[in-house]
């Protein structure tokens, strides 16, 4: 029987969760009916205790990865939780991609799994992939997958694997939390680039031909790297673990946390919204909303009873979805502009719209 542990928080949030891993190799799992909810996936009211992507896809499916309590979707009407019993790829949700043919795929931390609209398919180690933690991925403007490993990055362009090595920059005293090579981000910009976070070398950039490096010396915060973000004017947003958030315009640094502007040094997650704006969430310091010109931080007075949000998301209809320790949570603008409270919980019971 698989043993489900308690999500933590800060500095337990990243250590590795052992669980059984359910279907290896490319074998298929049909995907499951909805069952009874497992205590553990309903605390305190919450649909779990530490939610961590959030992703809609073609259909209007909401899926919501968690970080040891498996995958939800919602699909508008039912609330589905999938462990790695029902297919998915066991431990936390890291990433959660759609390809142009609809299928949803998940990074967690026991390989890639495949969601066709029917069933699971799982790719691990054994089918080429460098290392089956994963913490990052994305499929670019070409179609081809990149994914951010514990161990390094492969390409993968939908059948076939490729390790691709990604150099180090030279950085003194550098400090990785949990692997030298671990890719905590991976971005692609307007240029067609490719962006690479580190776990302490700062930032790599691929464009299609050579390589260069950005670190502390170059104006980064910090060269622990958790998300970068090109923003609809072209800056580059980055976020870290000890150096809060900052903006890159391609030849100067703008560092919001060591000005004091914003506070909360471990910043997980960056977003752009349809309108433009830039949210982020800061340890212990609630989530800031940035409108091209000021900060706007919303907490615990503004009903987000949380210090640990690290994902945020716009759906279709325009709803705001932020997941963290503590489940998930909604924001409604009509609420701020009237003075009230924004952010309120959402339980198995909604709401949801």
């Amino acid at each position: 029987m698989t043993k489900y542990l308690l999500s933590l928080p800060w500095p337990f949030l990243l250590l590795p969760f052992l669980f059984a891993t359910a279907c290896n190799g490319q074998g298929e799992v049909q995907a499951p009916q909805q069952t009874q909810v497992d205590p553990l996936f309903y605390i305190d009211g919450q649909l779990c205790q530490h939610l961590r992507r959030i992703h809609e896809d073609k259909r209007g499916n909401l899926w919501l990865g968690t970080n040891v309590y498996g995958l939800m979707r919602y699909d508008g009407d039912t609330l589905v939780y999938f462990t790695e019993k029902d297919g998915p790829g066991a431990g936390r949700i890291t990433a959660i991609v759609e390809d142009a043919a609809g299928n949803v795929w998940f990074g967690t931390y026991s390989g890639l799994s495949k969601y066709d609209g029917a069933a699971f398919t799982n790719f691990t180690e054994k089918d080429g992939l460098v290392d089956n933690e994963i913490w990052s991925m994305i499929i670019d403007r070409n179609g081809t997958f990149w994914i951010g490993t514990m161990e390094g990055v492969s390409r993968f362009d939908g059948k076939e694997f490729a390790t691709f090595p990604i150099p180090k920059a030279e950085v003194k005293d550098a400090n990785p939390m949990l692997s030298a090579n671990r890719i905590s981000s991976i971005m692609e910009d307007k240029k067609g680039n490719i962006w690479f976070g580190m776990d302490g070398y700062g930032i790599c950039i691929y464009n299609g031909m050579s390589f260069s490096q950005l670190t502390k010396e170059d104006g980064l915060p910090d060269n622990n790297i958790t998300h970068i973000l090109e923003d609809k004017r072209g800056d580059i947003w980055i976020s870290s673990m000890f150096g809060g958030i900052s903006r890159y315009d391609g030849k100067a640094f703008t560092n919001f946390t060591e000005q004091g502007i914003v506070e909360g040094v471990e910043v997980w997650s960056i977003y752009e919204d349809k309108s433009g704006n830039i949210w982020f969430p800061a340890e212990n310091s609630g989530v800031y909303r940035y409108d091209g010109e000021s900060f706007t931080n919303f907490n615990e007075a503004q009903g987000l009873n949380t210090n640990a949000i690290q994902c945020i998301f716009e759906d279709k209809k325009g709803q705001f979805w932020f997941g963290g320790w503590g489940g998930l949570f909604r924001y409604d603008p009509a609420a701020e502009q009237a003075g009230g409270k924004p952010f309120f919980s959402v339980t198995k019971d909604g709401p949801w719209d």
